[in-house]
């Protein structure tokens, strides 16, 4: 109890709240606790496990390094610095899972992610890992078969994980920068808990609807991807064979209505002949596989797409499979006996 003195010192020294003061004092009291409580929630060490560092998983897995999560890593080959010396190195997907609340897995096709969740002769997968346990997430950032993802995922809940399909676009530069676009399939509560890490390695990180809606949307980005490419380079093929020089109008094009991110990155590399691979050829020939695998389990007609996997195709066969997507250009180049710019 206080004496009359303090009491008396107090009513002195500061003036009474009104009702409607003290009201509005404990609202902002409350929301900045329940700011702070948040953001000590977005930023709490989890265990985060990577399967697949590869040009993509590498820079991607290492934004959530340095966002201060501890690191369950597996990869095919050798682990790329600084991974060996930051992250806990698992002899298989199965320890991975065992290790960390949430997986992220990033490898190049879906037969490669089958193997990673169910494992193959003599290698446990991510599923085995999960036994017993509850609680936990399997997030795909690879690009694969939505059909397939459905299957995987219904497995994975069988198992007691929750299951999210966030296939990414961006390429190196994007994953790199961590300025990916992620599409993502799943259940809102699942991709709530996810988002925060996803945030860590894109810009645009969107909940697309169920599982297996974020691959239909990646078919869908490397269907309109691939027929740009085809677009950019046909236009510097024809404007370097009728003399022009491709550089200025590419330059002339970047403003005008036909300008466009591809145009922009993609037609340089044209230009300079800068194909090392940020994301490879024989990858766009498989998700434009899965384009028309897909067109016809759906009986819808993809043309343009069907035009551009042929010279995907083209490409592969001349020997250019391992190069970046933008050496589609080679394929228009080797029928126009004509290169944009020498090489």
């Amino acid at each position: 109890m206080r004496s009359a003195t303090t009491a008396g010192s107090a009513a002195n020294t500061s003036p009474a709240a009104t009702p409607s003061t003290a009201s509005a004092g404990a609202r902002r009291s409350r929301a900045s606790n329940d700011r702070t409580q948040g953001n000590k929630h977005m930023t709490t060490q989890q265990k985060i496990g990577f399967i697949g560092l590869g040009i993509m998983g590498a820079p991607m897995a290492g934004h959530l390094l340095d966002a201060g999560h501890q690191l369950f890593v597996n990869t095919h080959g050798n682990t790329p610095e600084p991974f060996v010396s930051k992250a806990t190195i698992c002899a298989s997907a199965a320890e991975v899972a065992r290790q960390a609340d949430i997986i992220f897995i990033m490898v190049p096709d879906t037969p490669d992610v089958e193997k990673v969740l169910f494992g193959e002769p003599g290698k446990e997968g991510v599923a085995a890992g999960l036994k017993d346990s509850r609680n936990k997430i399997v997030v795909d950032c690879s690009s694969i078969d939505p059909i397939a993802t459905k299957e995987f995922a219904r497995r994975i809940a069988a198992a007691g994980a929750g299951y999210v399909d966030a296939p990414v676009s961006g390429g190196e530069v994007g994953a790199k920068a961590a300025s990916l676009t992620i599409m993502c399939g799943g259940d809102e509560g699942t991709f709530e808990r996810v988002k925060p890490l996803l945030d860590k390695m894109g810009k645009n990180v969107t909940l697309v609807g169920g599982v297996g809606d974020g691959q239909v949307c990646k078919v869908a980005n490397q269907i309109i991807v691939a027929l740009n490419i085809a677009a950019v380079s046909e236009a510097l093929v024809f404007a370097s064979k009728a003399g022009a020089d491709p550089a200025r109008v590419r330059q002339a094009l970047m403003g005008g209505f036909a300008s466009s991110r591809i145009l922009e990155v993609h037609g340089e590399r044209m230009i300079k002949r800068t194909f090392a691979p940020g994301f490879r050829i024989s990858l766009h020939q498989k998700d434009l596989n899965l384009a028309m695998q897909s067109a016809r389990t759906l009986g819808v007609a993809l043309p343009q797409t069907a035009g551009a996997a042929q010279l995907m195709n083209a490409c592969a066969a001349l020997g250019y499979g391992q190069l970046d997507h933008s050496a589609l250009v080679r394929a228009l180049e080797a029928l126009a006996q004509h290169t944009v710019t020498p090489d």
